[in-house]
């Protein structure tokens, strides 16, 4: 291996007068590098764009989430908490009450999710940090109160303050006979707004958070609940999971932040493959200059293969000199590439040249994560079409005859 190798280096790096052979050699390796710049930044771009997308969600949704097997609620009797409580590195225990109904204020209305939570409800988020206006809280002075996402509160034009006017939350009775009379057939509840907070688009447009004794009255709930939402000690998340799925495997789905959000992940993921095929399939159109280096390269240095043959050299041998050299021009471009791509990065981290441009925004610029996978995938798609470009040349090479040329 240290012949062809040697050979290869030393075509490559000739100090004889540079043609049009080492032209393209340099056109190729510069694409390459180019390319495998691009394809590092995009892929630190959207790792950076997932971890915020997922920041964002990870404020609303729980560590642990418990909800039923069958059916949508379930009763939280006596025995489930007791069993619960002998679980260890359970820090917190959240009941949750959710479904849609109707919100009127005034005229206007809207359909929306309301979510009734238990009083320890800020254990379980970080939403206090999102409040855009009013008070962060759900209950104050024995009376509940409302929290509503910026959407909602913007769309109904809510007046925080306004003790004479309140929010009026519609849910339908359970009732074996439908009335086509509203005020029987549908449960109505006033409630006050304190505040409003914004997290991201979907849930600033739909929900709202209330007291779980306020959903359980307007829903008639009693004991029944929709979920539980769990908090662990930090790092016993998935130890916490297993022992929740060990003792309610059957009766309940146990699901972690993860798994909740799992369209959003596979959304995620899937447009980042895209992407990244998007580059592979530029990256490889401009390993076409390899090809065509390597193949005018081998018409080059025909009488030179000849002398190799006459000295003793085997058709592997040759094969392996011409794939050097186009591993020669793509590694040294891919290196150049990567360490460009890591540069803009790191860059980008540190200072924030490419700013978002959207002022409600968490972040000014755009964010950047960068990790080894992504530089391993990319060698790896460098090295399968660095060895599919240079083999039909390499190959076409080894038919060179001896006697023709000397």
């Amino acid at each position: 291996m240290q012949t062809p190798f040697f050979i290869a280096k030393k075509y490559f790096f000739s100090k004889k007068k540079k043609n049009i052979i080492h032209l393209l050699s340099l056109i190729a390796m510069g694409s390459v590098a180019v390319v495998t710049a691009a394809l590092v930044v995009v892929m630190g771009g959207f790792n950076g764009m997932e971890a915020l997308t997922m920041a964002q969600y990870n404020v609303f949704y729980p560590e642990i989430q418990l909800t039923a097997t069958k059916g949508k609620t379930f009763i939280y009797t006596d025995s489930l908490q007791k069993i619960l409580a002998t679980i260890p590195d359970i820090q917190a225990i959240t009941e949750v009450i959710e479904d849609n109904a109707l919100l009127r204020y005034g005229e206007v209305q809207a359909v929306v999710t309301i979510k009734g939570v238990s009083s320890n409800f800020n254990s379980q988020y970080d939403l206090e940090s999102r409040l855009v206006t009013g008070e962060f809280t759900t209950e104050k002075d024995n009376r509940a109160y409302m929290l509503l996402g910026i959407g909602v509160f913007n769309q109904l034009s809510v007046e925080i303050g306004d003790a004479l006017k309140p929010l009026f939350c519609w849910y339908p009775k359970r009732q074996k006979g439908i009335s086509l009379d509203p005020d029987k057939a549908f449960k109505k509840l006033p409630i006050l707004a304190s505040g409003a907070v914004s997290l991201e688009q979907q849930f600033d447009q739909n929900n709202v958070l209330v007291p779980l004794a306020f959903a359980a009255e307007l829903m008639q709930y009693d004991q029944q609940r929709t979920a539980l939402e769990i908090k662990t000690e930090q790092g016993k998340i998935l130890e916490v999971q297993q022992n929740l799925q060990q003792l309610f495997g059957k009766n309940f789905v146990v699901r972690n932040r993860e798994e909740q959000q799992v369209s959003i992940l596979r959304a995620i993921k899937i447009e980042r493959l895209l992407v990244f095929l998007a580059f592979v399939f530029i990256l490889a159109i401009s390993s076409f200059n390899i090809f065509f280096s390597l193949a005018m390269l081998a018409i080059e240095k025909r009488k030179d293969i000849a002398i190799l043959f006459a000295l003793g050299a085997t058709r592997q041998t040759i094969r392996q000199v011409f794939l050097f050299i186009g591993g020669i021009i793509a590694g040294t471009g891919a290196l150049l590439g990567l360490s460009l791509g890591y540069g803009i990065c790191f860059a980008q981290q540190q200072f924030g040249f490419v700013k978002l441009g959207i002022t409600s925004a968490i972040v000014d610029a755009y964010p950047i994560q960068l990790f080894w996978t992504d530089f391993a995938a990319i060698c790896c798609v460098v090295v399968c079409i660095t060895l599919f470009s240079s083999y039909l040349p390499a190959y076409n090479a080894t038919k060179v005859k001896v006697g023709e040329e000397l």
